[in-house]
This record gives C-alpha cells, sequence and structure tokens, in this order.
C-alpha cells in the first residue's frame, strides 16, 4: 500500500498535474492575505473555509491519475480493493498537508498576520485545526467526485462545484440542513466573533469525522459496485 501511495503522489508531481492545484491555492493565498494585516486565527480559520474546494479538487486529481484499467491492475497489486482506496486518499492526505503548510507559513512571510489579541501559540492552533477538518472533509467530497464514482469528467465537476458551494453556503445561516456538509464555515464564524470555546471545538470535530466517516463509507460502497 505505502509504495502504491508513493507512486500516485511521484506521478501527480512528474506528470504536472500538482501545478494547476498548487498555482489555485498560492493565488488565492495572495488575493485572501494581500488585503491589510488581521489576527492570524481569524485568518487561518476564513483560509481554511475558502481552501477547501481546492483541497477537494486536489483530492480528484489525484484520484483520478490512473486509467480505469490501471487502477484495477492497483487492486490486484495491493491485494484488495480497500487497500487501494486507502493508499489514494494517503497520498490526497500528504498532498493536502503541503498545501496547509503553505497556507500556514505563507501570511507570516507576507506580513499580513498579526498575533495581539490571542497568545500566538493558541492563534496558531485554531489555524491547524481549522486547516486539517478542510482538509479531512476534502478528503471525502474530491473522493465522491472522483471519476471511479461520477463516471465522467462533468459529473465530478458538478460533484465538486454543488459540494463546495453548499459546504460554504448551509453554514452561512442557521438551518436545520447544516448536518449535511462539514462545519467549516461555522468554525470560520466561531473564530470571528471569538466565540470558539473547548466545548464547540469538540462539537465541530466530531461532526466532520462523522459526516468524513459517513462520506467515505459511501464512496467505498460505491467504489465496489462500480469497479
Amino acid at each position: 500500500m505505502i509504495p502504491l501511495t508513493r507512486m500516485r503522489l511521484t506521478g501527480y508531481l512528474r506528470t504536472g498535474r500538482v501545478l494547476p492545484p498548487a498555482l489555485g491555492v498560492l493565488l488565492f493565498l495572495f488575493l485572501f492575505h494581500g488585503g491589510g494585516k488581521s489576527e492570524a486565527d481569524k485568518a487561518y480559520a476564513v483560509a481554511a473555509l475558502l481552501l477547501f474546494p481546492l483541497l477537494a479538487w486536489q483530492t480528484r486529481m489525484i484520484l483520478d491519475g490512473e486509467p480505469n484499467v490501471q487502477r484495477r491492475l492497483a487492486i490486484l497489486a495491493v491485494g484488495s480493493a480497500r487497500r487501494e482506496q486507502i493508499a489514494g486518499l494517503l497520498a490526497s492526505a500528504i498532498a493536502g498537508v503541503a498545501a496547509i503548510a503553505v497556507s500556514m507559513v505563507l501570511p507570516w512571510l507576507m506580513g499580513a498576520v498579526k498575533a495581539e489579541d490571542t497568545p500566538l501559540a493558541r492563534q496558531l492552533a485554531i489555524g491547524v485545526w481549522a486547516h486539517l477538518l478542510a482538509l479531512i472533509g476534502a478528503l471525502a467530497l474530491g473522493a465522491l467526485a472522483s471519476r471511479a464514482i461520477t463516471q465522467t469528467t462533468g459529473k465530478g465537476v458538478a460533484v465538486l462545484a454543488v459540494g463546495g458551494v453548499l459546504a460554504i453556503v448551509l453554514g452561512l445561516p442557521e438551518t436545520p440542513l447544516a448536518w449535511l456538509v462539514p462545519p467549516i464555515s461555522p468554525i470560520a464564524k466561531a473564530v470571528g466573533r471569538q466565540t470558539l470555546t473547548s466545548w464547540t471545538a469538540l462539537v465541530y470535530t466530531g461532526q466532520t469525522l462523522v459526516w468524513t466517516a459517513v462520506a467515505l463509507g459511501g464512496y467505498a460502497r460505491l467504489r465496489r459496485s462500480r469497479a
């Protein structure tokens, strides 16, 4: 499984498929942080929210890097469909962590963030936490948008677009449908209004993990039926 993960990451880098998501992330970060200084935790929470669709797009590109026949051969090589799926998600997670590292460091290099209202360690911890929850949800959305599930590029793009928009929009107002998406919008709101507590952070983490588990469970089930 580890060799397959390494192979997919290597293919993602060597074929140049890394460039569109990477340039998208950099362009977004430069535009977002170019408006002046803000508290680091607030900037990180909003950046995580807006990076969510980009991380999902990156996941889809990594999972779609192989032709269908090669993907079936990979299942035979690693011994099970579950191992093959985990290898793809692990490769996507590693690429996502690299994007998060850039998102955490670049604002300081640009002089776009500060830590005056809250201790720096707490602001950094909130930033890492918000980004990781966004990544976890993005892995599930990107997997559901992959070619193995949607069968066509157009349907995959539609799943990404609809999922990304709903994840942002449904969390903005108080809505009974908020459970349908990972709580990245409520996290950004709570951090921005300084209402985030240990309890709400735990609730948001649990909600993200449950949503992701259900989404990845559906992904695995659909992969078995469409292999």
